[in-house]
């Protein structure tokens, strides 16, 4: 007969618990999960007896027949033979790999859990037809997992993975939902294989409506992110970026068409992460200056950082202090963990620039986001693209709350990009490009850094307390010049590709 080919985008483990499934009919829930796309069924139970295993079981593969769906039992290889399903999922401390083989022989399906690189490449070694691999996050689901990997220790592992057996079939499993599952995809990806699906249990089992909710994770699953810019595919922009003036040129001018105030942002001071739904859904950027750590501030940053993702609007996150004190260091970690970003913001005075272009296009591959160093000599990079900005003053470091401002300028950029092509695309002008994020990064930089300059030479600025009102004037300047098809103050602009 031979062993199935499996489809694991989206992998469903049963949870028969009160708490998760309350006083419904597992079985039927099951069953409308599938009809709504679910690709595998894993049957879970720790606490049942073996005859409500195995009838049970029956009745669920009865239903994953009917819609060519694998049906896999956890850790009993015993009900799995009773029953003649597909396969069995098994844990560290369950039965060892080769025993069940055995018992099931070579054409059933095993996978097999694992938290750490050892686990995985043993399981494969001994045959693992695919691996459950987490806890990505950690879940009230299943309370006894030995490790947490996030998104960055999932990533090391998938990439060890790609080169040691590539052939190997992952799903990622724990605390993943409908708010991270697309990100946590996108960004275990980088320089390695992506997982093969997801692994969920309470975002369908819990479901009001399971079928729906299946069938709404599936489009997910198999869809991009709406934060990922289509004109940072390969091949987009290289020769942009050769001519980053003439670019430069094109996106300022689609940019301030759609600018209010001095840079094109019209800012909401929002410290309170519930209001982040409603938000994210003006067309707008947030950023997220890493002032206050506190417990409760990072959890407010979670929330607008989650609602941002599902929006796709861009993010901007300004690790202030980071490497000051372990908290700072622990916070800036939860914050990346918590939500994909398009951009961070940070400075470096102590490395040469070809040490900071390396730095920061690794950064940016490894995170699948564009990174922006700042210093005399500003480094902007998606991991492909790494350009050198070197406008700007001495002045702008003389002064607090610039990096803030220009963090600030930075979201205006990508927000206004986003929305330009968003309109091209609904014209059909675009096609289906999304923003260039690199580009628009640099084009902030550049204006804020022209800016500078302009507000430096100015006769009435005698010192820092003038300084900033003047830097103020001139963002508003080029703004109205812009607008007016006045470019002159481009030929300002000191870019580099590195």
């Amino acid at each position: 007969m031979g062993k199935p080919v499996v489809d694991y985008s989206l992998y469903l483990v049963t949870d028969s618990t009160p708490a998760i499934l309350g006083n419904r009919d597992l079985v039927s829930v099951v069953e409308a999960a599938v009809q709504g796309g679910v690709t595998v069924v894993q049957y879970r139970d720790k606490t049942s007896d073996t005859r409500v295993l195995v009838d049970t079981a029956r009745a669920l593969h009865a239903i994953t027949s009917r819609h060519g769906v694998p049906l896999l039992i956890n850790d009993r290889v015993d009900v799995a033979l009773a029953v003649g399903c597909e396969g069995v999922h098994i844990g560290q401390d369950d039965m060892d790999l080769p025993t069940a083989r055995k018992l099931l022989g070579e054409d059933k399906i095993i996978g097999v859990s694992a938290s750490t690189l050892e686990e995985a490449q043993t399981a494969c070694d001994q045959g693992a037809d695919y691996l459950g691999i987490g806890a990505v996050f950690s879940t009230a689901t299943k309370t006894n997992t030995k490790n947490v990997l996030g998104v960055s220790g999932l990533r090391a592992l998938l990439s060890a993975l790609a080169t040691s057996h590539p052939a190997i079939k992952t799903v990622c499993i724990g605390g993943l939902n409908a708010t991270n599952l697309q990100r946590v995809l996108y960004q275990s990806a980088t320089d390695g294989k992506p997982a093969d699906g997801v692994a969920l249990v309470s975002a369908i089992v819990a479901a009001e409506d399971p079928e729906a909710e299946a069938r709404r994770l599936l489009a997910l699953v198999r869809s991009p992110p709406a934060f990922v810019g289509r004109a940072e595919l390969d091949g987009a922009g290289a020769g942009a970026a050769r001519d980053v003036e003439s670019v430069l040129a094109r996106v300022v001018q689609n940019f301030a068409a759609n600018v209010a105030l001095a840079v094109g942002a019209s800012p909401i001071m929002a410290n309170y992460g519930e209001e982040a739904a409603d938000l994210s859904k003006l067309g707008g950027a947030l950023v997220v200056n890493m002032g206050t750590v506190t417990p409760e501030a990072l959890e407010n940053y979670a929330k607008a950082l989650r609602a941002y993702n599902l929006a796709g609007g861009p993010i901007v996150f300004d690790p202030v202090g980071a490497g000051a004190t372990s908290v700072r260091r622990n916070a800036a970690r939860s914050i990346m963990a918590a939500g994909y970003l398009d951009r961070g913001v940070d400075s470096s005075h102590t490395l040469s620039l070809a040490e900071r272009a390396s730095l920061v296009s690794a950064l940016a591959r490894r995170e699948r986001n564009v990174i922006v160093c700042t210093g005399k000599i500003d480094v902007v990079s998606d991991g492909r693209r790494t350009l050198a900005v070197s406008n700007g003053h001495e002045m702008l470091g003389r002064v607090t709350g610039t990096g803030c401002v220009l963090g600030t300028t930075i979201s205006a950029f990508a927000a206004a990009a986003a929305a330009a092509a968003a309109g091209a695309s609904a014209s059909g002008a675009g096609g289906s490009a999304g923003p260039d994020r690199l580009v628009a990064a640099v084009a902030a930089l550049v204006v804020f850094g022209v800016a500078g300059e302009r507000a430096a030479e100015r006769e009435d600025v005698q010192g820092p307390g003038s300084y900033v009102p003047a830097l103020i004037d001139e963002l508003y300047k080029i703004r109205r010049e812009t607008v007016k098809g006045d470019m002159v103050w481009l030929e300002k602009a000191k870019v580099e590709m590195l």
